[in-house]
């Protein structure tokens, strides 16, 4: 029997598929969501914007999700998160199955049918850079501008509040909002109108980086040669202490020097090993930063380390996305990062946990926010 509203989950589908290419996402991250009355359909964590089908969201209760606007939540980060995952969970339409996108809340704070949730790097080259709120309001006078807050809860609270002032002061509601430090939100009663939002916003910034003289391509040496590759993993390993470890390399490039979005903490990790991953240099980040590198940034290349290939490759395609933001940002005054209670949440949060474990896996797929 076909769905009551096959024909907007078809085209819900078709959004996600567009919006979930290298462009616009990496690691599978990104949501998107249909929503009527009574139900909100969203991307569910753990599968990429690239694989949506119509029958792949999951249903949820718009009535029993409201609820966590009105909830008392414990001032206890870990606590708080943990009351509202259960709280979505418990929204979750019965035959429908997954785990719903931590945003689902934020895409029910719209009144637009439609919403996209995506992280492109001409986007966070602005939301990243220290000049990119005024730059934004300058180059984008009708959308809202957020200031970095914490993925899940807190953003949708402080989303919420900011459209209805939106709303009261200009008498409708943005179509796109830009998330400090994270990506942008795009939400239409059509997928013809996210779809130009989207479009119009990224030729803009195309416009202002060419006229800015920022090259549209990341700034990067030439691949390292296998030799290379052989000692850096070499000496990897041997500091780790662990044969098993794995490394994947790309041409040096300037990577950023701390932690500039959620997506980049989770999966390059907060801040790279500048130089040659000597056991000395290892054990003197460990003692620094309290965990091992992720990412190695030295003369011949750049490095992503993991426990599996597929997360030494992530680990690398984070580590030169960053470096492409922080070449982006170059427009807007240079690179503003997070802050290290901001860095902390995202690396105590389980819901990042989950999404690096999921992206990390040698099943199909890979994370989703």
């Amino acid at each position: 029997m076909m769905h009551l509203h096959q024909r907007e989950l078809e085209a819900l589908a078709d959004l996600s598929r567009q919006f979930g290419t290298e462009e616009y996402v990496k690691g599978g991250g990104g949501n998107t969501s249909f929503k009527d009355t009574y139900t909100l359909w969203v991307k569910p964590s753990g599968r990429t914007l690239l694989e949506m089908t119509p029958d792949a969201f999951v249903a949820m209760d718009r009535s029993r999700l409201s609820r966590i606007y009105e909830a008392a939540m414990p001032e206890e980060p870990q606590a708080r998160e943990t009351l509202v995952k259960e709280m979505m969970s418990a929204a979750v339409r019965p035959g429908s199955t997954g785990r719903p996108s931590v945003e689902a809340a934020l895409h029910d704070s719209f009144a637009a049918r439609f919403v996209v949730h995506v992280h492109p790097p001409l986007v966070n080259g602005m939301t990243c850079a220290r000049d990119g709120e005024r730059t934004c309001r300058q180059l984008f006078p009708d959308a809202l501008w957020i200031p970095y807050l914490d993925p899940g809860y807190t953003l949708c609270m402080g989303c919420r509040r900011a459209i209805r002032s939106h709303i009261e002061k200009r008498g409708t509601e943005p179509s796109a909002v830009f998330l400090q430090n994270h990506g942008i939100i795009v939400a239409g009663d059509t997928p013809a109108l996210v779809r130009a939002t989207l479009e119009k916003i990224m030729t803009t910034l195309r416009h202002h980086y060419d006229a800015a003289g920022i090259e549209p391509t990341l700034r990067q040496g030439p691949a390292p040669t296998p030799d290379v590759e052989r000692r850096v993993t070499g000496q990897v390993r041997a500091a780790f202490g662990d044969n098993s470890v794995e490394v994947a390399g790309a041409g040096a490039c300037t990577v950023p020097d701390g932690p500039i979005t959620p997506d980049h903490v989770c999966f390059s990790g907060a801040y790279p090993l500048k130089g040659e991953p000597t056991a000395r240099a290892i054990s003197e980040y460990r003692e620094r930063h309290g965990r091992d590198p992720m990412v190695v940034s030295c003369e011949e290349g750049v490095f992503g380390i993991g426990r599996s290939r597929k997360s030494a490759a992530l680990a690398l395609v984070f580590a030169l996305d960053g470096a492409f933001v922080r070449q982006l940002a170059e427009a807007f005054g240079g690179l503003r990062y997070m802050d290290a209670r901001a860095r902390e949440f995202i690396e105590n949060w389980e819901v990042e946990a989950y999404r690096r474990r999921i992206a990390t896996s040698s099943a199909p797929g890979a994370s989703g926010s």
